[in-house]
């Protein structure tokens, strides 16, 4: 998945704390760096590591020299989902710092500071803000939507077996490119910015779900409307896609589909 072999040039094995461990990027971000010889402990409350409350964060850290924060927040509601965000974000950045942790890596979303009507979205813009303040060398990176939710972005469209959803493009990527991306950037040096990654194809929202409905033979109606919104928010063909020189997945959906499919 990734062929960076360590964050200084040299040898040494890392001590790596992956928050949201065991969720979907977490899980292969844990493996990769596992598979390269790195000290990967998957951090989240399944494991007794809890962000909220600060339960097992200050163990799980100790030693660490990278942290990976790729954990989501359980609940989309526009408060809880801020509160989430600020509450862990300062408690990460002080067993941080009381760890001496080198690099800060977070995975946020391509789009964030472009949909000011999302709650969702300013909540990641929080984060990434006591990220930026919070004193640790990091490294955001931000991502365009998952192949593994267009079905959820589907599901979130319809009513009465209608999906209403915009025609706006978008260029989505698969969580295996993601995690690639991820893991890279933990074994790099600190950037002290936001790099963005993306699918190798733009491809409108509405297309996207209607060759999904097709290919797994759901009849559902899909219908393009500019004011359908994305999650509650207006989108348009520079919403949620990269801008200049992202780097870009190589996984095309079709190809993902396809095996999504086989594997079922």
């Amino acid at each position: 998945m990734s062929t960076n072999n360590n964050a200084s040039g040299s040898d040494r094995i890392l001590k790596i704390v992956v928050i949201g461990g065991t969720g979907l990027i977490g899980k292969k971000v844990v493996r990769s760096l596992l598979d390269l010889g790195h000290n990967a402990i998957a951090a989240s409350p399944s494991t007794g590591v809890n962000t909220i409350s600060g339960e097992g964060l200050a163990e799980a850290m100790a030693g660490a020299d990278v942290v990976v924060d790729v954990a989501n927040a359980p609940f989309f509601e526009n408060q809880a989902v801020l509160e989430f965000f600020q509450i862990a974000g300062k408690n990460i950045v002080a067993a941080e710092t009381a760890a001496g942790v080198k690099h800060h890596v977070a995975l946020s979303v391509v789009g964030t500071d472009r949909l000011p009507d999302s709650g969702y979205f300013l909540a990641k813009l929080e984060q990434e803000k006591g990220i930026k303040e919070g004193g640790i060398p990091f490294t955001i990176v931000r991502a365009t939507q998952f192949f593994e939710f267009v079905g959820a972005i589907a599901q979130a469209a319809t009513r009465e077996d209608v999906v209403r959803v915009s025609p706006a493009l978008f260029q989505p990527i698969a969580a295996d490119d993601v995690a690639a991306a991820v893991v890279d950037a933990a074994l790099g040096a600190p950037l002290n910015g936001i790099s963005e990654v993306a699918g190798p194809e733009k491809i409108g929202l509405a297309a996207l779900v209607r060759r999904h409905l097709e290919a797994t033979g759901d009849k559902r109606e899909v219908i393009e409307d500019l004011q359908a919104g994305y999650f509650g928010t207006f989108v348009d063909d520079t919403s949620l896609t990269p801008g200049a020189n992202p780097r870009l997945g190589s996984i095309r959906y079709d190809e993902w589909l396809s095996q999504a499919l086989a594997a079922r």
